[in-house]
């Protein structure tokens, strides 16, 4: 007999249930593809924004707000003579219009109007000389760069963020109904306040986007799709922590804004950089200090009844520390300072036995360090020397190496060590290609199935197809930010996106392949979808710079507003 929070028909219930078993994954893959495809597909051409001129009347094309000028053909602006340096300077476009151009410690210096220089703010008709040639600067006009803005991709219009939102509000609508019919009494407020909220936060923030002229939402409702699925999972497992979660998401919200008002002026950004440098290492060390101990790993903090994960926190404030201005990335003394960063907070992630954030930590420093340099034989000492490290840490942290031990054997040891992913596998496997039904599973018996292993329970209420759908939900907005890349006007934006994006891909990867027992299991959250407070706000935070890098018309924070096709300042 049914027991849910409202007497009904249990062969309504039932039926309810088998419908939407069929009818979720197809309202959430025509969710999605409206979302992704605009991401994807969008035209990525170069935008020129003047040219260098040499003296024999060649004309060199200027791509980026911030260009390298130098010998190597990773530079921007390539001027292929034997003395011009192979990065030799830098030269910078400013919201106002304005240029500067700067010295990277080049072997004959950088020269304006005949005088050696570090940096310097550059007029109509200075003489930049380079390994001895000179040549002058030629921006475009206010006219062509009205056409520019005009000629731009465009984003989204409103009504399509208004659709895609009125689908998913459908959506959410749904599978709140299935978790409160099929719920106890006691919970169903909870369920019904989660996904409430969840409604009234994308509203408020559509609303919100109207106001400032930014209509376009496709990010910011794949974000709220897969929070959405969190909460089904969630209303699954622990119905009770539904407000606490949709709290954390609520933060995440304003850590999201917070950043992208940060990253609107880049020389705002700039500065907090550094704010957050500080943070993000305080972070670890307070948590090193005074941090709890949970199952082998000693990176909780616990202050009164509320957890906190604190390095969740410091992956903003690494991806805040990796970007920077080119003027700064082409100097080998950042570079080596930011190596000194990165092996200090991976040394304390490894002092708390939290392996696998100090792993994500170190993909995102790849990452960084790559597109920082460019130089291949970087990366392979950093991986070569992760792995003397990996060595040593499975000799002398025990909790690393029980992990490794259960690999690839859960079956050996399926009432222990390969308890929850044994059960994972079954449950996902009785899930099939559209699962059993919301609220029906068994997989909310098994601990952490709506965080560590939540595609599990994912997979066994609403199906493989939803499970999918929500991987390529972060591999579409790893692509976006890499397709963003090409278009991007400064450094800080780009690599901050593509980094973000690479935090939140490796997440999926350990999570996922952890889960099914291609990898080692590492507890690694889902972003967005598993139950936890930090992680949500970490994940809302990355999303901003992925959002930063949007150069869109009229899509994102860090450009300016487009109207009657030219661009306005605001």
């Amino acid at each position: 007999m049914l027991t849910g929070a409202f007497d009904m028909n249990p062969t309504f219930y039932n039926v309810y249930i088998s419908i939407l078993r069929y009818a979720a994954p197809i309202l959430a893959a025509i969710i999605l593809f409206r979302c992704i495809l605009p991401l994807v597909s969008f035209r990525r051409e170069p935008e020129i924004w003047g040219w260098l001129c040499l003296p024999d009347e060649t004309k060199l094309p200027i791509t980026h707000w911030e260009n390298v000028i130098g010998r190597s053909k990773r530079s921007d602006i390539v001027v292929d003579f034997p003395t011009v340096s192979r990065t030799h300077g830098v030269l910078t476009r400013y919201d106002d219009g304005s240029w500067t151009i700067t010295d990277t410690d080049s072997s004959g210096g950088v020269f304006v109007n005949g005088k050696k220089i570090e940096i310097r703010a550059l007029k109509p008709d200075d003489v930049i000389t380079i390994g001895g040639i000179d040549m002058t600067l030629q921006p475009i006009s206010a006219k062509q760069e009205a056409r520019l803005a005009h000629h731009r991709a465009r984003g989204s219009s409103f009504l399509t963020g208004l659709s895609n939102v009125l689908l998913l509000t459908l959506l959410q609508i749904f599978c709140c109904l299935a978790y409160v019919m099929g719920g106890q009494t006691d919970s169903a407020q909870s369920v019904l306040l989660g996904f409430g909220g969840i409604m009234v936060c994308q509203w408020l923030l559509l609303l919100f986007y109207v106001c400032i002229r930014r209509v376009s939402f496709e990010v910011e409702t794949i974000a709220f799709f897969l929070c959405t699925m969190g909460m089904a999972a969630i209303a699954a497992v622990c119905p009770e922590e539904a407000i606490k979660q949709l709290v954390a998401m609520g933060m995440g919200l304003v850590t999201f804004l917070l950043v992208g008002w940060s990253l609107r002026d880049l020389e705002r950004a700039k500065k907090i950089r550094y704010i957050a440098a500080v943070a993000g290492i305080g972070f670890l060390v307070i948590t090193l200090l005074f941090g709890q101990e949970y199952y082998g790993a000693k990176n909780w903090l616990v202050i009164g009844s509320v957890s906190i994960q604190p390095s969740e926190l410091s992956k903003v404030c690494f991806v805040f520390v990796g970007a920077s201005a080119l003027d700064r990335l082409v100097k080998k003394r950042n570079l080596l300072l930011f190596i000194g960063y990165s092996v200090a907070m991976c040394g304390c992630l490894a002092l708390m036995n939290d392996f696998g954030t100090a792993l994500i930590f170190f993909c995102a420093f790849l990452v960084i360090a790559y597109l920082r340099s460019g130089s291949v034989g970087t990366l392979a000492l950093a991986v070569t020397a992760l792995g003397f490290a990996g060595v040593v840490a499975l000799k002398i942290a025990p909790h690393a190496l029980q992990r490794f031990a259960s690999w690839r054997h859960i079956w050996e040891d399926p009432f222990d060590a390969g308890y929850q992913q044994t059960r994972a596998l079954m449950c996902m496997a009785s899930g099939g290609f559209f699962g059993i039904g919301a609220g029906q599973g068994w997989m909310k018996n098994v601990f952490a199935a709506d965080s560590d292993v939540v595609i599990a329970t994912i997979s066994e209420e609403w199906g493989l197809i939803m499970v999918v759908l929500i991987v390529l939900s972060i591999v579409a907005l790893a692509i976006f930010a890499v397709r963003s890349a090409i278009l991007g006007r400064s450094s800080f934006y780009t690599i901050g996106a593509c980094t973000a994006s690479s935090i939140l891909l490796v997440q999926v990867i350990l999570n996922t392949l952890g889960t099914v027992d291609v990898l080692p299991l590492t507890g690694v959250t889902f972003p967005f979808l598993s139950n936890g407070g930090s992680s949500m706000i970490c994940a809302w935070g990355l999303l901003a710079f992925i959002k930063a890098a949007d150069t869109r018309q009229n899509a994102s924070f860090a450009v300016r507003l487009v109207k009657n096709g030219g661009e306005e300042d605001e």
